[in-house]
């Protein structure tokens, strides 16, 4: 019996109506040879393969259609999707650059290439098409996942927190996408939200829901061993027996990895370093992707250094090390230049001819300025921010870039920085504080009385614009012998493309530490601010007294609360730093001197590190 095109047609729109993509293809089936040629009918059946995961043959049927009607954006969209999917990354992106050429304000076209771009591993283009798609689309929950996980990759924090703002509205996502959206929360302290997540995860059908089921479990268990819930983490481990792990089938490695890892982490806290560094071998033998591996390699490393196995502990940063180069190689590519400077701000400073140009401003009081804690990255930053938060005079906020973020905003208003500070009008310097306190504000709104402690090691950088709109403000400068400082750096997975690179070899590693206590102490004799010295091996022979030391610089005449800073980290819970599982420990010695097991890979970079050696009064 033959059926009409239209007939045909209108049968297969009401299949797809009902959802029965697969009523639609059989359907199809029955058209003629000049039916099947109808767009309508090609709309349809490309739609059905697509829903119907049928991608290269949809691939297929919107090509048709995008010969067809070339001037149509939605099915070059299509064709690029279904391509992705299909694995045709080349026409993929031919389909898609095609699309947004037609319709350069469609969200969903933004959102496609950035799937792509992220398939390709090209981060940096994907942050910026997937923010293009939340720029037009603002409640596109997709897009402001995916675009929340490149700015994660890239290491754009303030990113990353913009497209989470208002995640506590979202439905419950797919299960793979709820594990990525609770590990990105982790990393901004939001356990909460975090978990209502993991809560509300969607499992897949069928056999795959236990596999899935157990990495929900292992995602639950790392997020309260990150927040220093100990005991809420064993519980969470006891749903992951290794026998159970051990005896997945191959198709779920996913779980087994995840599973390993955080029982690998737990092992480390209970002093189990054996134990963790066979778990970390496992993970570094069978994962796949870059973050994995990387996390894994530097697992290992920290293992193996515990059970002072330290050229099996060098190994192991190495390929920690040249994954992460990779990784950095795709998100930022220009860092990855031989000649790159990953610490750019140490190339622009004030010298005292331009200083004594200044105009004279008004400014804040020291009681009513920040305190500022500065230092190379692992220098005992995070202690000592923790110590004085623990007063209740002092509020901290982890580390965050409001000073990087002021001297971008003095560059988009075509000022160059450091140069034009010196002619920086009173009502623009007070501009810049109250984008300053706004910024602070989003962190901590209940800031109120209390004095805002910014630790941002970095911010030794960035003492120019520090000075100009805080004068006044009390400085504590950390230092920590600069080959320990250099090994602890070496051992840490950082986020930031930047130091991904800094850290790629001790060599420009010690290069970076160089560069940046240049600057940073020319800027101290420039300026001549109110800095206090604070030296970790000098806090951790005498805590006592730099507690006494610390309290007398910053005008605080009890300054018995610092002392207290183990317990009030533990009640506190996140701690955005790598050292968080340190800081609720009291201090001790075990992390001095740490780098003479490694003496031979040093020699090479005394030379560079001799200077500020024998400026610190530290041995080589």
């Amino acid at each position: 019996m033959t059926v009409s095109t239209d007939a045909l047609v209108q049968a297969m729109a009401t299949a797809w109506n009902a959802g029965d993509a697969e009523r639609v293809i059989a359907l199809a089936a029955h058209a003629s040879a000049s039916g099947s040629e109808a767009e309508g009918f090609l709309v349809l059946l490309g739609l059905a393969q697509q829903q119907t995961k049928r991608h290269a043959q949809a691939a297929k049927t919107f090509e048709r259609l995008s010969q067809m009607r070339p001037e149509v954006s939605a099915y070059w969209n299509n064709l690029g999707a279904v391509s992705r999917l299909a694995g045709d990354l080349e026409n993929s992106q031919r389909a898609l650059l095609k699309a947004l050429s037609l319709a350069p304000e469609d969200a969903d076209v933004h959102y496609n290439l950035g799937l792509l771009y992220i398939q390709q591993r090209r981060w940096s283009a994907a942050r910026e098409v997937l923010l293009d798609a939340v720029r037009l689309a603002p409640r596109f929950v997709e897009a402001r996942l995916e675009a929340a996980y490149a700015c994660h990759v890239c290491g754009d924090i303030e990113g990353e927190e913009t497209m989470l703002q208002d995640v506590d509205g979202w439905p419950p996502q797919a299960a793979e996408q709820a594990l990525m959206l609770a590990s990105i929360l982790s990393v901004l302290g939001r356990l909460e939200t975090a978990l209502k997540v993991l809560g509300q995860a969607r499992l897949p059908p069928g056999s795959a829901a236990k596999p899935m089921r157990l990495r929900v479990a292992a995602q639950r268990a790392a997020l309260y061993e990150r927040n220093n819930l100990f005991e809420r983490a064993q519980e969470e481990l006891q749903q992951l027996p290794l026998t159970e792990l051990n005896s997945l089938p191959t198709d779920a490695d996913a779980a087994r990895i995840d599973g390993w890892r955080v029982h690998a982490v737990m092992a480390m806290r209970e002093r189990r370093y054996g134990d963790a560094a066979e778990l970390y071998r496992r993970v570094l033998d069978l994962a796949r992707d870059d973050e994995t591996r990387a996390s894994a390699a530097f697992g290992l490393g920290a293992a193996c250094n515990r059970q002072s196995r330290f050229d099996e502990a060098w190994d192991a940063l190495e390929i920690a090390h040249a994954v992460q180069m990779a990784v950095a190689r795709e998100a930022a590519p220009e860092l990855a230049k031989p000649d790159s400077q990953p610490l750019p701000m140490t190339a622009r400073s004030v010298d005292a001819s331009t200083y004594s140009k200044w105009k004279p401003l008004s400014a804040p009081s020291p009681s009513r300025s920040p305190v500022f804690v500065i230092g190379f990255p692992r220098s005992g930053t995070t202690l000592l921010e923790q110590m004085l938060d623990a007063h209740p005079d002092f509020r901290s906020m982890d580390e965050r870039g409001y000073i990087y973020q002021l001297i971008e905003r003095m560059e988009h208003a075509g000022q160059r920085y450091p140069d034009d500070l010196a002619e920086l009008t009173q009502i623009e310097a007070d501009q810049l504080r109250a984008v300053y306190w706004k910024l602070v504000d989003r962190t901590l709104p209940d800031l109120g009385q209390c004095r805002l402690i910014d630790k941002n090691p970095l911010n030794m950088l960035c003492m120019p614009m520090i000075l100009r709109l805080f004068p006044d403000a009390r400085i504590i400068l950390c230092l920590r012998h600069p080959c320990d400082v250099l090994l602890s750096c070496g051992m840490q997975p950082f986020r930031s493309p930047a130091f991904m690179v800094l850290c790629s070899s001790l060599q420009r590693l010690a290069r970076g530490y160089a560069d940046a206590f240049e600057q940073c102490c020319r800027h101290l004799e420039v300026f001549k601010p109110h800095v206090l010295q604070w030296r970790y091996e000098t806090v951790v022979e005498d805590f006592e007294d730099a507690v006494m030391r610390l309290g007398k610089f910053i005008g605080v005449e009890d300054a018995s609360p610092f002392a207290a800073f183990a317990e009030h980290a533990r009640a506190k819970r996140f701690i955005a730093t790598p050292s968080y599982a340190q800081v609720i420990q009291p201090v001790h010695r075990s992390s001095v001197g740490r780098w003479r097991n490694y003496r031979e890979r040093f020699e090479p970079v005394i030379p560079v590190l001799r200077p500020w050696l024998e400026r610190f009064g530290y041995d080589a």
